[in-house]
């Protein structure tokens, strides 16, 4: 005979006054776990009622915690989502990891309002205990279905980092970065993403030897002791997607060292081989200018020289030599070399951080022709650049507020950035010997606003009535926050080359089996 509302309310109410001596009430438990096979308003108070008395029963607990699942899995959202609420409630002792996995499980809802109680019920276990509740999600990371496990990894790269400490504890944070580490060895190019925000974000890897620990396991998925087979996209989209996680990690202390010699030895020789992960992108540009990122945290280099001088070479290639004259003294009618600004910023910037490494580069290493050449190159830039920049300057002056905001003219002051810092560069070059010293900021790099204001002291008039002045502090961008200016495409952008920092395309899949039946490789 079917358990009714009557039958429910009888037995909550037997077990509500026994008070200490529940246990001699087990027949009214099993009454209430009979509700979730009534109708719709039964099943909603056997979900209410069955958690309630859940602790005074285990040797039903195994039956509780099914009824409560068969309301998790019930046709009416409603009901599953009263069901999901009170999950949680069953999360004592042993049973944290089951409830943990089911939960993981639920998350692959597509009603909204459910995945969000789904969430909630997550977080409210974490905070019961952290491990128990992580153990779940990993184990459906590594065993469960493909949206399953999708779901987990962007859950965990959401919601971890907004844990307090008391909940995230430091064996609970090193239990996380072991386990991602398992997860790692079998990622698609997203997961790979997601993975490296989860353990950049434990504070326990925010010290200089966890920055190095991270930078490890970046290079363990960047292949970088192969060679590069420029063929393969998705080869070469690894390469960038594992510098781009790798690049905010980088600082005076924690080395690119590795990321550089690999790119100087085998992406740039095969620069023009590179075959893109996207048709829209750039493939040459992008590369230099994640090169140009690394460079200035390269420590120590075993092959300091032969690196240079790829760069050298790499350098000479983008700039031209000026076109022939006509024995007249005349210009020929042969066309003008183009001057390829955005791809020798990067290059040239790379070119001078590593040359302070070694600043008689160019003294001793190149021979006499080669020095002739390259100044002559140099030369014949520097005059092509000084004219750009006069045009760009006067195109700009007198404009100011919502006029710098239309595409070409922030297009122009992306140019005016990259001419500039050209010009630098160029001048330390012609220093005899050649210098080293300038600093300049990468033109899609943000500049800090005490970089950007002028450098004049105020007048009292431009002060105001106070007469005084205090000292502006900014607060420094978060190296993994880099905000990129894009600009446009447009006459001047053929140099110009766009630049994000969200990855592009993906690891290739994985190929994955049914549940004990994992058919997964690695992803390349």
């Amino acid at each position: 005979m079917a358990v009714t509302i009557e039958d429910l309310y009888r037995s909550y109410g037997v077990l509500a006054d026994a008070k200490d001596d529940l246990s001699q009430h087990k027949d009214a438990y099993q009454v209430i776990l009979d509700g979730v096979k009534g109708g719709p308003k039964e099943k909603r108070l056997a979900a209410q009622f069955i958690p309630k008395f859940f602790s005074s029963f285990p040797e039903l607990a195994d039956s509780a915690i099914n009824a409560q699942l068969d309301l998790c899995e019930d046709e009416d959202v409603s009901i599953r989502r009263q069901a999901i609420k009170e999950l949680p409630r069953f999360a004592t002792g042993e049973n944290i990891l089951r409830v943990a996995d089911i939960l993981t499980q639920l998350l692959q809802t597509d009603d909204t309002a459910e995945f969000n109680q789904v969430t909630g019920s997550l977080i409210a276990i974490f905070k019961m205990d952290a491990k128990g509740t992580l153990g779940g999600l990993f184990s459906q990371i590594l065993q469960g279905e493909d949206i399953v496990r999708e779901r987990a990894i962007k859950f965990l790269s959401t919601k971890l980092k907004t844990l307090t400490e008391e909940v995230m504890t430091k064996e609970v944070e090193d239990y996380v970065f072991a386990e991602t580490k398992k997860v790692l060895e079998d990622v698609t190019g997203e997961e790979f993403v997601l993975l490296m925000r989860v353990v950049s974000n434990l504070r326990v890897l925010q010290t200089v030897n966890g920055r190095q620990q991270l930078v490890e396991l970046v290079v363990e998925q960047a292949f970088l002791e192969q060679a590069l087979n420029t063929a393969d996209p998705d080869l070469v989209d690894r390469l960038l997607q594992c510098t781009r996680q790798a690049l905010p990690l980088f600082s005076k202390n924690v080395h690119s060292t590795r990321f550089i010699t690999y790119f100087c030895e085998h992406v740039l020789p095969n620069l023009s081989a590179l075959t893109s992960p996207v048709p829209e992108l750039d493939i040459q540009l992008e590369v230099l200018k994640l090169l140009a990122e690394m460079s200035p945290y390269c420590g120590d280099m075993d092959k300091l020289e032969p690196n240079l001088s790829m760069l050298f070479t790499k350098l000479v290639e983008f700039m031209p030599l000026p076109p022939d004259e006509a024995e007249n003294g005349e210009n020929s009618a042969m066309e003008e070399p183009k001057l390829q600004f955005s791809y020798v910023e990067c290059l040239l910037f790379g070119f001078h951080q590593l040359g302070k490494k070694l600043p008689d580069f160019l003294i001793e290493k190149v021979d006499a022709e080669s020095l002739k050449d390259f100044k002559i190159r140099l030369q014949y830039f520097a005059r092509g650049l000084q004219v750009y920049i006069r045009q760009l300057r006067v195109a700009l002056q007198g404009k100011t507020g919502d006029a710098l905001k239309t595409d070409e003219n922030k297009m122009k002051v992306v140019a005016l950035k990259i001419t500039n810092n050209i010009n630098v560069l160029i001048k330390d070059l012609f220093h005899n010997p050649p210098s080293f010293k300038s600093s300049v900021t990468l033109s899609w790099k943000p500049v800090q606003k005490s970089e950007a204001a002028a450098p004049k002291r105020p007048s009292g008039e431009e002060l105001g009535p106070g007469g005084s002045t205090k000292k502006q502090i900014s607060p420094l961008p978060r190296r993994d926050a880099r905000q990129i200016y894009n600009p446009p495409s447009g006459k001047y952008s053929a140099t110009i080359g766009n630049f994000t920092n969200e990855q592009r395309g993906g690891f290739r899949g994985r190929g994955r089996g049914f549940r004990g039946n994992r058919s997964r490789g690695r992803p390349y």
